[in-house]
């Protein structure tokens, strides 16, 4: 059985990374996310999620999309860390850019056609 965990090596935290990726990386949108990614030299998959506060003032509510954003990712990531070498790694960040909120299974999906297009792209 596959254990799906989240943990602290997967996460991506480091301000210097998160800038590295939204200078240097691709992006692209699908539904309401807007999916930014770059190969880096640390082997592994980081991700990291985002929701503007300009959209949702209130935090509970950022904190509520967020938490749906990585739990989609987290019950998908296995198609995604399967097709990463073991030289290269892989940064990945989701933000949310839909005006109001969706249910959990459109996130899902959307999350799901962006690890494939990820996917594609890297080979």
């Amino acid at each position: 059985m596959i254990r799906n965990t989240f943990g602290k090596t997967e996460r991506l935290k480091s301000r210097k990374s998160i800038d590295q990726l939204f200078k240097e990386g691709q992006r692209f949108n699908v539904g309401m996310i807007r999916v930014f990614y770059n190969t880096v030299e640390q082997p592994g998959v980081r991700a990291g999620v985002g929701v503007s506060a300009r959209l949702f003032k209130k935090a509970v509510d950022r904190n509520r999309i967020k938490r749906q954003l990585r739990e989609a990712y987290r019950l998908q990531k296995q198609a995604l860390a399967l097709s990463a070498t073991t030289t290269k790694g892989l940064d990945l960040f989701l933000i949310y850019t839909a005006k109001d909120f969706t249910d959990f299974q459109e996130l899902y999906q959307a999350v799901a056609k962006a690890l494939q297009k990820i996917k594609a792209n890297l080979g």
